[in-house]
């Protein structure tokens, strides 16, 4: 298999000699339609192995097979031309595609519009440019062994971003995903929805996850294909995350660049509620002026992820499902933030949540947990369950993120339950003001018995892990 990382560190370093390229926002934005482009087209010629009689929404002069697979193909003025031209009579390729429309497939030529009309070529030097083809052709995403591609490449966009210093976008890592999937369980005919999808991560966790375990006809994958939909605000996220729905061959996803929280609460009805859902909402974000006027008064607030909380309520079937990421912020806290926890936890049944370690979506560094509940039934119990760093590892970091058989007690636990050194059980009766940071009664226990020598000590390696931190942040932002 192909090096992903490499390959996009390599084209990282050509479009850093482009004029055109003034950063690294631009580079992902560049890399995302040209992606989009080569992977659409790749299921396209699959389509026209496996589908009679399918015809590609994009003319044949504008098929990424026709003008960027030949190494030795268009480059420099000619290139440029290629994809810039507004001449009449001589559209190029930006101008064409974002005026797409296809009386077989009007669907998918939608959606290769509405890419093409959020997104620009930034690139100034066709010469480059090519190169930057030439490399993309290096990644064979048909053929690939490993469906996860697409992840690794999004991974390594990110790793890119967070080394030249920027903030980029911390995403889910994929045991995160991959577990509150799993425990979740959505089945075939569960309509599934991440109102704040990123590039896709949950979804294509969820399609693998209904494909490996539960469809087994040809008529189970077209009620699978109708069942997952996501909505995106960010214009390259939105772009990147519908290039992975397609690349784990959902033929015309349900991929909406939208505002959830702009979604009029009221008019929420039966018809638009979900079964599932599966979400890391942003949080500490900046919402749209007046956003906030648009839930019931009691639960206004401007902290994003508190919203999205009061939005999946409204937004799930009696009965259905969510597993979510919130910070600790939002699970404790006075006034509204309390409201908005009665809420969850006379709505729904908050079974369960999985607290981990502050390095877990490094290199942000937040204490954050997963939150699993069901709508319809209030709450009585609340499992807590602590996600302990392997033996030996002081924190997450780049070269050691968090692994999916790391969390195998967590799985082996979660149909029978027992209480441990790491697992407690609260009833909600014994909450206050809602509040539900409940720490590890028995680590609190220990911490209560502990000597001044003892307490010493952990104050020195709390100190220590600390320094190491620091020291591996300082050298990745170097």
């Amino acid at each position: 298999m192909t090096n992903v990382s490499a390959v996009v560190s390599s084209i990282r370093n050509i479009m850093r000699q482009d004029r055109g390229i003034s950063g690294d926002a631009q580079r992902l934005e560049q890399l995302g339609w040209m992606l989009f482009l080569k992977i659409i087209d790749d299921k396209d010629q699959e389509f026209e192995i496996i589908k009679d009689d399918y015809v590609s929404v994009i003319p044949e002069k504008f098929q990424w097979r026709t003008w960027a697979a030949d190494a030795e193909g268009i480059t420099g003025d000619e290139l440029l031309e290629f994809i810039d031209s507004n001449a009449e009579g001589n559209r190029g390729l930006f101008a064409t595609l974002r005026n797409l429309s296809s009386n077989t497939n009007p669907k998918r030529a939608a959606i290769v519009k509405e890419v093409f009309e959020g997104s620009n070529n930034f690139m100034k030097s066709g010469y480059e440019m090519r190169k930057v083809i030439n490399k993309l052709n290096e990644i064979d995403f048909n053929n690939s062994k490993d469906k996860q591609v697409f992840g690794d490449i999004y991974e390594s966009i990110l790793v890119e971003l967070r080394d030249a210093g920027n903030k980029g976008e911390y995403y889910t890592p994929r045991a995160v995903t991959q577990l509150m999937t799993q425990m979740t369980d959505p089945q075939l005919g569960d309509k599934v929805l991440d109102p704040a999808a990123g590039t896709g991560g949950f979804l294509t966790e969820a399609i693998e996850h209904v494909r490996e375990n539960y469809v087994n006809t040809v008529k189970d994958e077209h009620i699978l294909q109708k069942s997952i939909s996501g909505w995106e605000l960010k214009p390259v996220a939105y772009v990147l995350g519908l290039t992975n729905l397609i690349l784990h061959d959902i033929d015309i996803p349900e991929y909406l660049y939208k505002d959830s929280l702009k979604v009029e609460y009221n008019a929420i009805k039966a018809k638009d509620k979900v079964d599932v859902i599966l979400a890391n909402p942003p949080f500490g974000a900046s919402i749209a002026d007046g956003v906030e006027t648009n839930f019931p008064s009691s639960y206004r607030c401007k902290e994003s992820a508190d919203l999205f909380v009061i939005l999946m309520l409204q937004l799930l079937k009696h009965d259905g499902r969510c597993a979510i990421v919130l910070p600790d912020g939002s699970i404790t806290g006075d006034g509204v933030k309390a409201r908005i926890r009665e809420k969850l936890l006379t709505d729904a049944n908050l079974h369960t949540i999985i607290r981990l370690p502050q390095s877990t979506f490094f290199p942000a560094t937040v204490s954050t947990n997963l939150l699993f509940f069901e709508k319809g039934e209030k709450t009585k119990d609340i499992w807590y369950y602590e996600h302990q760093l392997p033996a030996g590892q002081k924190s997450y970091s780049k070269t050691k993120p968090v692994q999916f058989k790391e969390f195998q007690p967590i799985v082996d636990w979660w149909n029978n339950r027992k209480e441990s050194d790491v697992a407690w059980k609260v009833n909600v009766k014994d909450l206050k003001n809602w509040d539900l940071d409940i720490k590890n009664p028995v680590v609190e226990e220990e911490e209560k018995m502990m000597t001044t020598s003892e307490a010493l000590e952990k104050l020195n390696n709390s100190i220590n892990t600390s320094r190491e931190l620091v020291k591996d942040l300082t050298k990745y932002l170097r």
